[in-house]
């Protein structure tokens, strides 16, 4: 995979991405605002699954699971500024307003399309990317200038930006049922449901009867059949939607588990 990034600081980048696609399970330690360049983007989340292409602008909410596919498209490389949006830079932006009685917004991803505002934000950034030695304030105030913009445009922003919760001791059942498909290791889980690691292992065999491992397998292969006979789709498609990390392993796990592969179980149903 041929990757490229080039970085103003740490909170802003030109990520670009050349080879065929790329794909991650990720929990974003922070508020995420993007804005596409070219290409396109495939976002799978539990409730919903987003395609953001050229022009678009979203922002991703912090410890939100998410399987990411990124593609270039129409012969141009995926490309996309990308901003983030720290908890200590907020805090620092909201400690002098008055903003009152946030409550924690629903855990969505904000598309804001071609916005002009903000497109014209973080297209400014563009020709900073090509220079050296850049005042350390050109940043701050382009991230501050990014959030007052978002609060224009959207009022229910600020109970998400303002709101600084970290995950509490939740309902482990629910949230694997919801949550199964997304490759991540046991830590990060135990980290959003709440827990220690050990106290996750614990509570998990306690309502599973088996491992987090062995259960996660079992769901993701389940999804993956249901995703064959029901909806039809790609094996490479299934493969990466239900928390396999590639094509062959995928297809290795499926054939052991029903004794026959995605490729075959395909070709019975389209008979």
């Amino acid at each position: 995979m041929q990757y490229e990034a080039k970085y103003i600081t740490d909170d802003i980048k030109l990520s670009c991405y050349e080879d065929s696609f790329f794909k991650s399970d990720i929990v974003f330690e922070h508020h995420m605002l993007i804005w596409f360049i070219s290409g396109e983007t495939k976002i799978v989340q539990a409730d919903a699954t987003y395609t953001f292409k050229e022009g678009d602008i979203f922002l991703i909410p912090r410890n939100q699971l998410s399987t990411i596919i990124n593609y270039p498209k129409d012969g141009k490389p995926h490309k996309t500024v990308v901003m983030h949006l720290t908890t200590a830079r907020l805090r620092d932006f909201y400690t002098d307003l008055d903003v009152k009685d946030t409550t924690a917004e629903l855990q969505k991803i904000f598309h804001f399309s071609n916005h002009p505002l903000l497109a014209s934000c973080l297209s400014s950034l563009i020709p900073y990317f090509e220079m050296k030695n850049i005042p350390g304030d050109i940043a701050s105030l382009k991230i501050t200038e990014a959030i007052s913009i978002l609060r224009v445009i959207d009022k229910r922003i600020d109970n998400l930006l303002a709101n600084f919760e970290e995950p509490g001791k939740i309902d482990l059942a629910g949230y694997m049922e919801k949550n199964f498909m997304f490759n991540l290791p046991l830590e990060k889980f135990s980290y959003l449901t709440g827990r220690s690691l050990t106290t996750f292992k614990r509570d998990f065999g306690k309502i599973f009867n088996t491992t987090p491992q062995r259960w996660l397998t079992q769901k993701r292969l389940e999804l993956a059949h249901y995703q064959f006979t029901e909806k039809q789709k790609r094996p490479i498609d299934v493969c990466y939607e239900t928390g396999f990390e590639n094509l062959s392993h995928f297809s290795y796990a499926f054939k052991k588990h029903y004794g026959y592969s995605p490729t075959e179980l395909l070709t019975q149903i389209r008979c």
